[in-house]
C-alpha cells in the first residue's frame, strides 16, 4: 500500500473496524481482516453453504458442474448428496428436492414443467408428430405413447429382443414386441416429506399391428426433456416403419439424437414451436393437427420461463457433449452429415449404405 497509517485509521475495508492483527489480507489494494476477507472472497459451497476447504497443499479445491457452474466441495461426490434426475444439479442443504417413488430426485425448477402421467403427455406427442410431418416424415401408424415408472421401463426393455439402450439409465424405449406394460393414468400427489404419493397405474396390453407396438417414456421429466426423448424414440419408430435395414448403433442412435436435437432447436429458437414446424410442411393438415389440437397444445405449452429456456440449452448440451460411441459420436457424425447434405439426402444415404454420408 506504500503508506503510513495511524493505528485507528488502518481499517478493514469490509467491517470498517481497525486492523490490530499482525497479519491481514489485501484485495484491490485494500486491507481486510483475514476473517472478513474470507467471508467476502473465499468461495462457498453451493450445496452445504460452508466455505470450501483447502486441500493438503493449502489450495482451495472444488468441483463445478460444466454447464450450471454449481460449485461444491469434492466430498459431496462421495457422501450421497442427491442430484436432480433432469438437470443433474446437486440438492442444496437448504432446499428440498421432490422424491419420486423409484428413488429419483427432481428439483423444484424441473418439477415446474414435469409431465407426470400418460394423458398429460398426449398434447406434446401431437406436437412432435406435427414436427415430423413438417419435415415430410409423417408417421402414418397410430403408435401408443405411455408414461411409465422406471421398473416398468426396465421390464419392457428386458422383453425386447433387439434394441440399443443408453446406460446407465434408459429414459425412453421404442417397443416392437407384444407385452403388457404398466402405465401411469393419473397425476400423483406430493405428500409429507416432499414425496410422491397416490400413484395410480393400470396394465396396458400392447398388440402388434405393425413393426412398432408402443413408445414408453419415463415419467416425471420436464416437458423439454420428455419431448426430446419422444422425438428420439419416434425416429426409431419411423426408421422401422419405413423399412430401413438393421443399422449400427452409431448410425441409428446418432440420427435419432439428431432429430431430438432438431426438435429442441425448434422449441428454443422458433417463435411458436411446433406451429413454425407445421407451417413449413407442404402437405395438408391431418386430423391430429386440427385447430382444436393446435390450440390445446399451445395453451399447454404456455410462456416459457428463463429457467426452462436454460434447461433446453442444457439438454442440447448433453446431446452435443455425450462421450459415448453410439449416442455421442453417432450424433456428431449424423449432425455433420445433415448440416452438409440435408436431412432427406442423409436419410436416403443411410437407407442405401447403412452409414452417414461423408
Amino acid at each position: 500500500m506504500g503508506g503510513v497509517w495511524h493505528p485507528e485509521c488502518f481499517c478493514c475495508h469490509a467491517c470498517k473496524l481497525p486492523i490490530t492483527d499482525f497479519e491481514f489480507s489485501m484485495s484491490d489494494n485494500r486491507p481486510y481482516h483475514k476473517s472478513c476477507y474470507k467471508e467476502h472472497h473465499h468461495p462457498r459451497c453451493d450445496v452445504c453453504k460452508s466455505f470450501i476447504p483447502t486441500n493438503p497443499a493449502g489450495l482451495v479445491e472444488y468441483r463445478a458442474h460444466p454447464f450450471w457452474f454449481q460449485k461444491y466441495c469434492p466430498s459431496h461426490e462421495r457422501d450421497g448428496t442427491p442430484r436432480c434426475c433432469s438437470c443433474e444439479r446437486m440438492e442444496p442443504r437448504d432446499t428440498k428436492y421432490l422424491s419420486l417413488d423409484d428413488g429419483r430426485k427432481l428439483c423444484l425448477e424441473c418439477l415446474d414443467s414435469a409431465i407426470m402421467y400418460t394423458h398429460e403427455c398426449q398434447p406434446l406427442y401431437v406436437e412432435i408428430q406435427e414436427f415430423y410431418e413438417g419435415l415430410n416424415m409423417k408417421v402414418e401408424q397410430q403408435i401408443p405413447l405411455l408414461l411409465v415408472e422406471r421398473q416398468a421401463l426396465n421390464e419392457a426393455m428386458e422383453g425386447e429382443k433387439n434394441g440399443h439402450h443408453h446406460l446407465p439409465e434408459t429414459r425412453g424405449l421404442c417397443l416392437s414386441e407384444e407385452q403388457c406394460v404398466t402405465t401411469i393414468i393419473r397425476r400423483p400427489r406430493i405428500g409429507a416429506g416432499y414425496r410422491i404419493i397416490d400413484m395410480i397405474t393400470e396394465p396396458y396390453k400392447l398388440v402388434r399391428r405393425c413393426d412398432v407396438t408402443a413408445i414408453l417414456i419415463l415419467y416425471g421429466l420436464p416437458r423439454l426433456l420428455t419431448g426430446s426423448i419422444l422425438a428420439h424414440e419416434l425416429m426409431h419408430a419411423w426408421l422401422r416403419l419405413k423399412g430401413y435395414p438393421n443399422l449400427s448403433p452409431e448410425v441409428e442412435e446418432g440420427i435419432c439424437q439428431v432429430l431430438a436435437h432438431m426438435w429442441l432447436d425448434s422449441e428454443l429458437y422458433s417463435s411458436s414451436g411446433s406451429e413454425a414446424s407445421s407451417s413449413s410442411s407442404s402437405s395438408s393438415s391431418s386430423s391430429s393437427s386440427s385447430p382444436s389440437s393446435s390450440s390445446s397444445t399451445s395453451s399447454k405449452k404456455g410462456k416459457r420461463s428463463d429457467f426452462e429456456k436454460k434447461l433446453g440449452e442444457y439438454f442440447k448440451h448433453q446431446i452435443e457433449s455425450d462421450t459415448s460411441s453410439a449416442y455421442g459420436e453417432g450424433f456428431r457424425l449424423g449432425n455433420q452429415a445433415v448440416l452438409k447434405y440435408g436431412l432427406r439426402t442423409t436419410l436416403d444415404h443411410i437407407r442405401i449404405t447403412g452409414s452417414f454420408p461423408v
